[in-house]
This record gives structure tokens, C-alpha cells and sequence, in this order.
């Protein structure tokens, strides 16, 4: 007899700033896993986080940026090359050059959740962080934005209503306060189906493993169950 299985998907929320070069490693990566995984459908959900809210609106140098960080910039070959040879596994050619700029990633936050609601948020967040770490796009820049939603559809009108919108920033930044709530202190982390935690950018093997595990489970808990008759039952 073949048990029929229940086709009920795998949902993963990932929560990810802009501002996070290891959330772009771990998107591509989550994206490989997938390219390898033929279990349970998989649905995900981005949501958003800011590393350092307080980032003023002109944004920061890379120098100013890594003095203010860590203290000199002295450490920083060794952490771009750690990125930039992590990036190399997974398609991403980091630039770290001088033109690299830190940004409020606030309005960036507020356009995302607006292409969510249309349907196209997982190509503008992969769109916002090519701009970020690779082609060195100044996201504090309106004109940028503008030409960034054009690629999408968007006229800059619709642009600028998003990015001045305050009930959008107190939704963004309410969600972000809910998964501070729910302990997520750094990016990116995976949360899949509101049972495991993962964080941090793992390689695909770890997330085909979870997947597996979590598919395995959720066979478990939609196996058909029929009447049967306990020891004690007096109906049998």
C-alpha cells in the first residue's frame, strides 16, 4: 500500500539588509541549494533589517565607514578578501574599491516591501545589491533609485512617493522590531517554515540538509491516520 504524501511547501523567511555583503553570498547560495532541491515546493519571503539605522543620509566613505566601524582599515584586506573569495563561489564579484559607499538603506527597505506586494521583490533585492557591492551605485542617490524602479516599471514619481512615505517606514521598521523580538541579532537568517532557525551564510549543503529534514518531518505529520482500536477502547 503507497501512502499518498501531502504537498504543503517549505516556507523560508529570510531576514537581510542591503548593507550586508554576506546576505548577498547567502541569497546565492540558498539559490544554489534550490537549483539542487526536488522535495517539498519551497516558497520565501524577504524581510527586512538594518545593521546601523543611524547611517546618516549622505551615507559614508568605505575609509570613513571601516574607521568608524572597526577602528582603522587596517583589517580590511582581510576581510574583503574572505567576501571576494566567497563571492567567486557563487557568481558575486565583490568591489570594495574607493568608491564604495555606505547607505541608509532605509528607502531601499520601503521599495522592497512595495515590490512585494507586485510580485518582483526577490529580483529588485538582488537588483539593490549588485548596486550595492558590485557596481558601486550610489542607493542614496533619488536619481539612482529612480532609474533602478524604471528597470522595474516604476516612474519616478511612484519612486519618490515610496521613498518619502512614513506609514511605509513605520511598516519596515516595525517588522524589523519583530524579529529583534524574536532574537535575530544578525543577517542574514533563515527561518524556515517558523520552526529552525539558520544563521548566517551557509554553504548549500547545510540548507539542503535542513530542507531535508524539515521535508522529511512534515511527511511525518501528513501521513492519513484512520480509525484504529486502542488496548482500553470499548468500541472495539
Amino acid at each position: 500500500m503507497e501512502l499518498k504524501k501531502m504537498n504543503s511547501p517549505i516556507k523560508i523567511d529570510i531576514v537581510s539588509d542591503v548593507a550586508c555583503p554576506w546576505c548577498y553570498v547567502g541569497k546565492r547560495r540558498l539559490e544554489k541549494a534550490l537549483e539542487l532541491w526536488d522535495g517539498t515546493p519551497v516558497t520565501v519571503e524577504w524581510h527586512p533589517y538594518q545593521l546601523d539605522p543611524t547611517m546618516p543620509a549622505a551615507g559614508k566613505t568605505r575609509d570613513t565607514y571601516l574607521v568608524d566601524k572597526f577602528g582603522s582599515i587596517d583589517g580590511m584586506k582581510t576581510m574583503t578578501d574572505r567576501l571576494e573569495e566567497a563571492g567567486k563561489t557563487v557568481g558575486i564579484d565583490f568591489n570594495f574599491g574607493k568608491d564604495w559607499l555606505a547607505v541608509n538603506t532605509l528607502p531601499l527597505h520601503k521599495m522592497l516591501l512595495v515590490a512585494g506586494q507586485e510580485g518582483f521583490k526577490d529580483a529588485l533585492k538582488e537588483r539593490f545589491l549588485k548596486a550595492y557591492f558590485v557596481t558601486l551605485e550610489p542607493l542614496n542617490d533619488v536619481k539612482v533609485l529612480e532609474h533602478i524602479g524604471a528597470e522595474f516599471g516604476w516612474d519616478a514619481e511612484k519612486v519618490q512617493t515610496i521613498i518619502e512615505d512614513q506609514e511605509l517606514a513605520k511598516a519596515v521598521q516595525q517588522e524589523i522590531a519583530h524579529y529583534q523580538k524574536l532574537g535575530v541579532t544578525g543577517v542574514p537568517f533563515f527561518i524556515l517554515n517558523n520552526k529552525y532557525g539558520i544563521s548566517g551564510a551557509q554553504p548549500p549543503e547545510v540548507l539542503l540538509d535542513a530542507l531535508n529534514q524539515l521535508s522529511k518531518e512534515m511527511e511525518m505529520e501528513d501521513s492519513p491516520t484512520g480509525e484504529a482500536c486502542g488496548i482500553d477502547d470499548e468500541n472495539c
